[in-house]
């Protein structure tokens, strides 16, 4: 809980909260339904559970064009120039040694910013992959008039779109440790700020 030197700041809006849940709900599905496909790879439900996966595909694709114009005439804690922050990470880079860490900002967390990007730039690869999947396995999607039964394609899609799909469980399984850290030895509370929209800010914090 915050103490009294901290103050409540509302920060993140309502549909930037909103595509967030959205996505990692997406995200969640996509991995589970992937694995559960594999589990039943030569039974009757495998397809079942790849169509279903390649739903939970195209809800992600469009979380993902949502969060982009977002990112593009949101308000400022939306916008991609608060989580573009190049200077801070050299500092950061130059002050390991020395375990020396951004003071907290209103906004993104500047050294999350970075893995926030990346992880964007991930799930493009991985649902521009998936589309392409989609449509030379199963004659489905928005490719399938380019690419469907294609089938001497697929290998070239499936391993990039594998490897990407391992990095996106690994950034789950960081981001929920991140949390859980951050909630029991941090100053204050951050796994809320996207439920609530609130942040937490000590006196003296960096307010930029």
């Amino acid at each position: 809980m915050p103490t009294q030197a901290t103050r409540r700041v509302a920060v993140f809006d309502g549909l930037l909260r909103l595509i967030h849940a959205r996505n990692a709900l997406a995200i969640l599905a996509l991995i589970a339904t992937g694995l559960s496909a594999d589990e039943f790879e030569h039974g009757g439900e495998s397809a079942a559970l790849w169509r279903l996966h390649i739903q939970f595909g195209y809800a992600l694709v469009g979380g993902l064009v949502a969060r982009m114009l977002w990112g593009l005439v949101g308000p400022t804690s939306a916008r991609w120039s608060d989580l573009w922050h190049p200077r801070a990470w050299l500092a950061t880079l130059r002050a390991l040694p020395r375990l020396r860490l951004p003071q907290p900002r209103l906004g993104h967390d500047t050294l999350a910013s970075a893995a926030f990007i990346a992880v964007y730039l991930t799930l493009a690869g991985m649902a521009i992959t998936g589309l392409a999947l989609a449509a030379t396995e199963h004659n489905l999607g928005p490719l399938t008039h380019w690419l469907g039964d294609s089938l001497w394609l697929r290998e070239y899609f499936k391993e990039p779109h594998e490897a990407l799909y391992v990095l996106v469980a690994g950034f789950v399984a960081l981001h929920l440790a991140a949390l859980i850290g951050h909630q029991l030895f941090g100053k204050a509370p951050v796994a809320q700020a996207m439920l609530s929209g609130n942040q937490y800010l000590t006196t003296g914090d960096n307010h930029a």
